[in-house]
């Protein structure tokens, strides 16, 4: 769940997960779901098929407390099934919009999870609207539904297509017929999906690669940009639609996102984070006594970082696994406690050093500088700050969470200000070509980036539609179309 004690980073999307043919799918959905609850803590959901009816179940809170009771575990009977966690992109949640969603069409149920972001769902939804739809729901996912249902081609899988070359935006999507199973990946393949299969029968689409190991599933491949894969009872096939564009993925899917032991796009997570880390110290290398992450998501580059550097790695500073839900009424004085509610510095491995703390990214820069002033106070003798990934300048709107521009602390100060901002000895951040290096690139592309890197550059590869005043777009997200991650 969102907590009052995490809002200076850059949240989770969403995580979407299929199983099709497995006399337990439901149960290994729910599993598969619990691997990727890191991607969104606020809601759950599961639709099954039994081969008559589609039965489903969507509720508020952590998948484990969701699907925890053998009733409504029993209630998802079925050898096909698909989840998705959730966290909302802007506004508050509400259980309407908890994926994934369901509609029955003129060809059958049709049940969709989305990871992503529509942009340009608002001019859609209105024409949608105008033409007679009635919405139930703020998600930019409906309006994939309503697209579907309005279509004029024949078959499921040609209204699908027909709907999606009518949107804009980044997104994975998982979807089941009472016929297969359907994943899509958008033509830049900014949100990943992959499949996998047990036995030899049973296949899975997953946000990420650890949620195949959960269930003991063996890892085929990544859906490819722009596919759309299809599997039934006659086995996997699939189809590329959309005009072949240049792939973009997004890299702050390597930085911070995906769960260290997944592999995406080929690439081991938690490899390319111990490379950013070794990038930082060649880059940014500076004197110390130890190097400390700030847990959890800098402890890779933490410990490329000190591998390159020669500087002892220690756990500087714990992190409570558990203040996500409080017993304790967030009044002001409690959220003034910040910090030292989810960190507490261990001051043995601090007191009378010099520190090299490295974190994965700066927001607002309002818990760097409580982790400084907690770390100072831990008698450390100077607090240098080394961040795994380049100043975040813009917003994204392609389903990550981000603040408004304004609140952006690198899109108002340069690396000077924002030292002195969170009260640093010295403050240096990765270059976008070390970045790249770190992703086995020589470096950035500029005429054809390699990756979707518009949170640090502003380059945005995918046209934002709605966007209707401000200078970054972020007015995009006072939508309620955009809830729905």
């Amino acid at each position: 769940m969102s907590t009052p004690f995490d809002d200076d980073h850059l949240h989770e999307e969403c995580g979407i997960f299929g199983v099709f043919r497995h006399p337990d799918a439901a149960r290994h959905v729910a599993l598969g779901l619990h691997a990727l609850q890191h991607r969104g803590q606020e809601a759950a959901g599961i639709v099954a098929f039994d081969g008559a009816r589609f039965q489903g179940h969507r509720a508020m809170g952590h998948v484990g407390d969701i699907f925890e009771s053998d009733r409504v575990m029993s209630s998802l009977a079925g050898s096909s099934a698909i989840g998705h966690v959730r966290y909302a992109t802007f506004g508050g949640t509400i259980l309407r919009n908890v994926q994934p969603l369901f509609a029955d069409l003129a060809f059958g149920g049709f049940a969709v999870a989305h990871n992503g972001n529509l942009t340009n769902a608002m001019a859609l939804r209105r024409q949608l609207v105008q033409a007679g739809c009635i919405f139930q729901s703020t998600s930019d996912t409906e309006v994939i539904l309503h697209l579907i249902a309005t279509s004029d081609a024949h078959g499921e899988v040609d209204r699908l297509i027909d709907a999606l070359r009518k949107v804009q935006g980044a997104y994975s999507l998982v979807a089941l017929t009472d016929r297969m199973m359907v994943g899509v990946r958008d033509p830049l393949g900014v949100r990943p999906l992959v499949i996998g299969r047990i036995g030899e029968g049973a296949y899975i689409l997953a946000s990420e690669t650890c949620a195949l190991d959960i269930i003991g599933a063996d890892f085929i491949r990544d859906v490819e940009p722009g596919e759309i894969v299809l599997i039934s009872d006659q086995g996997l096939t699939s189809t590329k639609p959309f005009p072949h564009l240049r792939p973009r993925s997004c890299i702050f899917e390597h930085i911070y996102f995906a769960r260290p032991d997944s592999v995406v796009d080929g690439r081991s997570v938690y490899d390319v984070r111990k490379r950013i880390g070794a990038e930082l110290a060649r880059e940014a290398g500076v004197a110390a006594d130890v190097v400390i992450p700030v847990p959890d998501s800098g402890v890779p580059g933490a410990i490329g970082y000190a591998a390159e550097a020669g500087i002892p790695f220690e756990l500087g500073i714990i992190r409570n696994h558990y203040v996500g839900r409080t017993f304790i009424e967030p009044t002001q004085q409690i959220r003034n406690l910040g910090v030292k509610l989810k960190h507490n510095a261990n001051r043995l491995q601090i007191a009378g050093k010099r520190v090299v703390l490295v974190d994965d990214s700066i927001v607002r820069g309002t818990t760097s500088l409580k982790i400084v002033q907690m770390v100072r106070d831990a008698g450390a003798a100077e607090v240098h700050m080394r961040i795994a990934s380049p100043p975040t300048t813009h917003s994204c709107f392609y389903g990550v969470d981000t603040p408004e521009r304004s609140q952006l602390l690198a899109a108002s100060h340069d690396i000077g200000g924002m030292c002195r901002f969170i009260q640093a000895d010295s403050l240096a951040f990765v270059s976008m070509d070390g970045l790249y290096r770190a992703m086995g690139e020589r470096g950035r592309n500029d005429a054809v980036p390699q990756f979707c890197d518009a949170c640090f550059t502003g380059d945005y590869p995918i046209a934002l539609t709605d966007h209707w005043g401000g200078d970054d777009g972020r007015s995009l997200q006072l939508s309620l179309l955009t809830e729905s991650a």
